[in-house]
């Protein structure tokens, strides 16, 4: 998974970026990197995983990951080239959803670019520039795609498609409010990169004395989350410089913060499930003596697709899935104990994978 963090200037949005790649380092056994200076990949922590590990022995325990990619903060004009400008924004066209860090706090020592705290103005904001962004896209597109429908006339299609977004963007609306139930369009649209097609989470970014109650009592929080019902968004509440202090703790001493600040999960955990929801998505597991591994899948996604995530000659030559849930491996102690409980399924190729599903494939190729 690929989530691009954007926001306006001195909303908290790096420092977010710093504390969940730092914490996402501290707390998985990952050999990861920093791609480059806004790029980092994060484990996801997932205690299933430790416990199958621990119980297989295994020699490596691989989580799943997140890439996070950080864009300099926008500011307006941004699309025309205004500040750091369109550059940056080509960075976050190929993610999976995208990270609208807002800023929901006051403080005087931190300048906001204009002038005040609002939210909602802040908002709008950057989604006009992400629009202005797409329709730069789709003008270049409609001058190729234009030229090419005269000779072939199957693209006609697409012209119309592009010419009626375009007037939608221009509207002032997002291309995701952009209501199509032609399965050809949708195939169309999702291969755009159009970033106002992009599922968004919100993360609303507080003071330390919003945190304990997850904003209740913030207004500009409160604003938030009823723009994203509204737009069918997801919102989590953190106070970025609160993840930056419990980023450099160990385990032990970030679950004593946590439990001094009235928390039971870090914003790396809020974001991760909330990034999850937006996107359908769960985990099933393989474990062993050479590797325990948990592997993001579509929820939804049948034995034989799951089984390609591990290796395309897996998917080719399917042939049954082995599968137990991971609470019913760890009480029984072993596969074979399993087993003889009844508790292992041998699953064809029907079979919808379930979060928490422990699978051995068996194939041929």
């Amino acid at each position: 998974m690929k989530l691009g963090i954007l926001g306006l200037p001195n909303v908290g949005k790096s420092t977010l970026f710093n504390s969940l790649t730092k914490a996402g380092a501290e707390s998985a056994n990952y050999p990861f990197c920093t791609i480059d200076p806004n790029v980092g990949v994060v484990a996801v922590p997932d205690e299933r995983l430790k416990l199958l590990g621990d119980m297989y022995q295994s020699k490596k325990v691989t989580p799943a990951v997140i890439e996070f990619v950080d864009i300099a903060g926008l500011v307006k004009g941004a699309s025309k080239g205004e500040g750091l400008g369109n550059q940056f924004l080509s960075n976050i066209r190929e993610v999976d959803a995208v990270v609208h860090v807002v800023r929901c706090f006051e403080d005087a020592n931190v300048v906001h670019v204009d002038g005040c705290v609002d939210p909602l103005r802040d908002i709008e904001t950057i989604n006009l520039e992400l629009i202005f962004s797409d329709i730069e896209i789709l003008e270049r597109r409609i001058a190729k795609t234009g030229k090419a429908a005269r000779m072939d006339k199957s693209l006609a299609k697409e012209a119309a498609l592009l010419e009626a977004l375009k007037a939608h963007l221009e509207d002032g609306k997002l291309a995701r409010s952009f209501v199509t139930e032609d399965e050809d369009e949708l195939a169309l649209l999702n291969s755009y990169n159009l970033l106002t097609y992009k599922p968004v989470i919100f993360a609303a970014n507080v003071g330390e004395d919003d945190l304990a109650d997850d904003g209740a009592e913030n207004a500009g929080v409160k604003a938030v989350r009823e723009f994203a019902a509204e737009n069918g968004s997801e919102v989590f509440v953190i106070c970025a410089q609160i993840e930056q202090e419990i980023s450099e703790l160990d385990e032990e001493e970030k679950a004593m913060f946590l439990e001094d600040l009235g928390l039971t999960e870090s914003g790396l955990e809020k974001l991760i499930k909330a990034s999850y929801h937006l996107l359908g998505l769960h985990s099933f597991l393989t474990a062993g003596e050479d590797e325990t591994r948990a592997w993001t899948i579509k929820i939804g996604t049948k034995a034989p697709q799951a089984a390609g995530k591990i290796h395309t000659d897996f998917e080719r030559g399917f042939i049954k899935a082995e599968v137990v849930n991971y609470k019913d491996l760890l009480e029984q102690g072993s596969l074979a104990a399993a087993r003889e409980k009844g508790l292992v399924g041998m699953e064809g190729k029907d079979y919808v994978v379930k979060d928490g599903d422990v699978i051995l494939f068996r194939f041929n190729v």
